[in-house]
């Protein structure tokens, strides 16, 4: 008697990439609109299903915003893990190249529409209702933060700690706010490539923080 193949437990295929279209299409317009100003009705029309159907996956909006955040979040905090776990393997530790480790995961969101959707549904969170904004973050990038700012307070034991997460805050909001390109940076500039170098410049002014 040969053997039943073993099924993965889960949405069947064309209904995990239904539920993906939908938060590729919620990911949009909360970036362009907020959370208040987005509603269901709009992401469904966007994906073209019906209110049923992104209630049915997602139950309501709040549990929907939720799901856009933690898809791209948790993968960016993630990534910043591991490159820390690499960093100490390899015995490569230092502050620019934890600075860098930090910010690459996010930097390589710019390369897509969506990444870079999320990068302004991101920058815009403090503007969100506090219950839902606080416990996104702290969800998502309390355990990473830490780490890092456990790690760059090794390299600066003369800094007390507070001021690494003083430094480390600013770092977030600059990177933030350039990642997203919600500055005026090409226009200031007056430079269509403004932005191509972007990376560098923020490893360089954050590595600057931490060491004045």
């Amino acid at each position: 008697m040969t053997k039943a193949k073993s099924r993965r437990v889960g949405r069947p295929e064309g209904q995990r990439n239904l539920a993906d279209l939908i938060l590729d299409r919620a990911e949009i317009l909360f970036a362009e609109q907020g959370y208040s100003g987005t509603t269901l009705r709009q992401v469904a029309d966007a994906a073209d299903v019906t209110s049923a159907m992104t209630a049915y996956y997602f139950r309501n909006k709040e549990n929907l915003f939720r799901e856009v955040f933690l898809r791209r979040g948790l993968d960016v905090a993630q990534q910043r893990m591991d490159r820390l776990a690499d960093l100490g393997e390899t015995g490569g530790v230092s502050i620019e190249a934890l600075v860098r480790a930090f910010l690459e995961p996010s930097s390589k969101l710019r390369k897509s529409a969506q990444g870079r959707a999320f990068l302004r549904l991101h920058a815009r969170l403090h503007m969100e209702p506090e219950p839902l904004s606080y416990a996104l973050r702290r969800e998502v990038y309390d355990l990473s933060t830490r780490a890092y700012v456990e790690a760059i307070s090794a390299l600066l034991p003369d800094q007390p700690e507070r001021r690494i997460y003083q430094k480390m805050s600013l770092m977030v909001g600059a990177y933030l706010y350039a990642f997203s390109d919600t500055n005026r940076l090409k226009e200031l500039a007056m430079a269509e490539d403004a932005t191509d170098d972007l990376l560098e410049t923020t490893v360089a002014f954050g590595v600057g923080g931490f060491l004045a």
